[in-house]
This record gives structure tokens, C-alpha cells and sequence, in this order.
């Protein structure tokens, strides 16, 4: 894993041990910060296309390792910002089950892409992610922080994802040359699940 990956990671850890002592403040930033850690892992959603963009990164090697995951962060960054200040994206949860679809199949395929077209992708899918993100803040939510625990949780989700695709391509002789292959099928069908009960 880079260096980068690495000190996303620990950057992830760190902040997540630290935020009980938040717990304890009852300022609207510290609430702001959680509500933005924790949204994220609440969809299923969210939380395989975050992943599967760490596996196929991983799939990739190279500079793709940070940065596909670092421009997905960027971009759900800016997605983010855009709600805020008014500006909408359609069919943000069409783009969201699509992102899940398309990074499962990105995945099953081992698809091999130029790595700044590995970013072109997923920074397109990342502006629904983070059109999401923002719509959700609470009313009395520092942005600022808010935005923070959201990019947070989504670089440690990466960096799982990296962490898994590259122990995967270790122990693949044990475990078969499809088996990381076979994840990211089952990501993209999990997708097509979600799109199918949004009904969208």
C-alpha cells in the first residue's frame, strides 16, 4: 500500500479513536462532525461503492493506489459544496446505485484504464455521492466539520479497500485467481439490487 494510502489510514484511525472525548461536547460542530463520520456507513450504498473504489485501485497498482481514492474524495468534496450552495445534480440516487453497478463491474472485469481515466470515472460518480452527503447535513451542523467526518470515513473505507485487493492478489493462489473478481460481482449485484428497490 503507498505511503499516502497508509497515512490516510492512520489519519482515519487516529480521528476515530479521538472522537469519543467529542461525544462529550455538545457544541453543534461536534455533532456536525459525527453526523458527517457516520453517514457514510449508513447505506449500503455508500458504503460498497467506497470500497469497490479502493479494490479497483488496488487492481490497478501504481499511482492509481492514492490517486483514484484521493479524487474520489476531492470530487464528493465539491458534490458536497454544491448542495450546500443550491446547486442539484438529477437522479442523485440513480448516479449513487449506478456508481455501485458500474464500480462492481470495473472490479469483476479487472478492467485496465490509464489511471487519469480511473479518476475521470469515479470523480463523476463521486459528485452524487457527495450531492448526497451534503443534502444530508443537519440544519445546526458546522459544514466544515461535517465535511471533514464525511471525508474521513470515506478514505478509511478506500483504504480498506485498497488493503483487501492487495491481500487478496497475495493469497489468490489459496484462494483462486476469480476470487477478487468474484467480490466485485457481487458489489455490482448488489447495485442492481438497490436500483431495482428505489425504483429509479
Amino acid at each position: 500500500m503507498s505511503r499516502m494510502m497508509l497515512s490516510l489510514a492512520a489519519l482515519a484511525a487516529t480521528t476515530l479513536a479521538a472522537t469519543p472525548a467529542l461525544a462529550h461536547a455538545q457544541d453543534t460542530g461536534a455533532m456536525g462532525f459525527w453526523a458527517g463520520l457516520g453517514h457514510p456507513f449508513a447505506g449500503l450504498d455508500h458504503l460498497l461503492a467506497m470500497v469497490a473504489v479502493g479494490l479497483w485501485a488496488s487492481q490497478l497498482g501504481g499511482r492509481a493506489l492514492w490517486a483514484i481514492p484521493a479524487s474520489f474524495v476531492a470530487a464528493m468534496a465539491a458534490g458536497a459544496s454544491f448542495a450546500l450552495a443550491g446547486i442539484g445534480l438529477p437522479a442523485i440516487e440513480f448516479g449513487i446505485a449506478g456508481s455501485v453497478i458500474l464500480f462492481g463491474l470495473l472490479v469483476a472485469g479487472a478492467a485496465r484504464v490509464p489511471t487519469m481515466a480511473g479518476c475521470a470515472i469515479v470523480t463523476v460518480f463521486a459528485l452524487f455521492h457527495g450531492q448526497a452527503h451534503g443534502l444530508a447535513m443537519p440544519a445546526t451542523a458546522d459544514p466544515m466539520l461535517y465535511g471533514l467526518g464525511f471525508a474521513l470515513a470515506t478514505a478509511a473505507l478506500h483504504a480498506a479497500g485498497v488493503g483487501i485487493g492487495l491481500a487478496g492478489g497475495r493469497i489468490g493462489a489459496a484462494l483462486g485467481p476469480w476470487s477478487l473478481r468474484a467480490s466485485g460481482a457481487a458489489v455490482a449485484a448488489s447495485g442492481m439490487a438497490i436500483l431495482a428497490g428505489a425504483g429509479v
